[in-house]
Parts: C-alpha cells; sequence; structure tokens
C-alpha cells in the first residue's frame, strides 16, 4: 500500500503553539481535540495510522548545510514562505482515492486545509 503525507499548513503570521492554543475559546478547544481524537481512531482501526506529530514553528527551526567545506548551522527555516507545514499525519492507502477521503476527515476534523502527497516509492 502506498503511504501518504498529509500536512497541515499554518499562516507564518500566526506561529500557532500548543501555549497559543490555551487562549482558543476552550469548548472549542476541545470540539477539535476530540474530534482529532475520532479521527486518528478511525485510522488506527482501518489500519491506515503510520505516524502523526505536531511540529514546532519554524522561528524554532535550525537549517544544516553540510555541503561545503565547512558545516553550518543557520537559525531559522531554509526557505522563507507565507505558510508552513504545522503538523502532519503519515497514513497507508490503497490509492490516492482513499488518501483524499481521509484527508477530507482531518480537514474536517481540524478545521483546516489538508495537504496531501504520496510518498515516493524504493526504487527497484
Amino acid at each position: 500500500m502506498t503511504q501518504y503525507f498529509l500536512t497541515v499548513p499554518h499562516d507564518t503570521a500566526e506561529e500557532p503553539t500548543m501555549e497559543s492554543m490555551q487562549e482558543m475559546d476552550p469548548a472549542e478547544l476541545e470540539a477539535m481535540i476530540a474530534a482529532v481524537d475520532r479521527f486518528n481512531s478511525a485510522l488506527a482501526e482501518a489500519g491506515a495510522f503510520v505516524h502523526a506529530g505536531g511540529l514546532q514553528p519554524p522561528s524554532t527551526a535550525i537549517t544544516v548545510d553540510a555541503t561545503g567545506g565547512k558545516p553550518t548551522h543557520t537559525s531559522g527555516p531554509f526557505v522563507d514562505a507565507k505558510e508552513y507545514v504545522g503538523g502532519f499525519w503519515i497514513i497507508s492507502a490503497p490509492d490516492e482515492r482513499a488518501a483524499l477521503n481521509w484527508a477530507e476527515q482531518c480537514s474536517a476534523a481540524l478545521g483546516s486545509r489538508i495537504e496531501v502527497r504520496a510518498l515516493q516509492e524504493n526504487p527497484e
């Protein structure tokens, strides 16, 4: 089965974190967490769940470049962008249509857009 990368875009200007989520309306936050828990449970029950996680904002990134003579570490993301990946799921799905169906459920649970990309297969 193909694995798909479902990503959650965030606006760079906002940089939401677990701490800033505490500023949300408690009822809305609780409803969103419950919806995501139901989504994760459905993925697991279907055998589609591989891995998921949230990412710290880009301001916490360190870009490493060891392509030259001496490795460099630069504070910040490797690219400036209007949006960034704030979280992700890796799922197993038999085809793109099934992956898109999971992404629709994920989008509804989070109240956010979701990007879907297939992981590359290993070369034979």
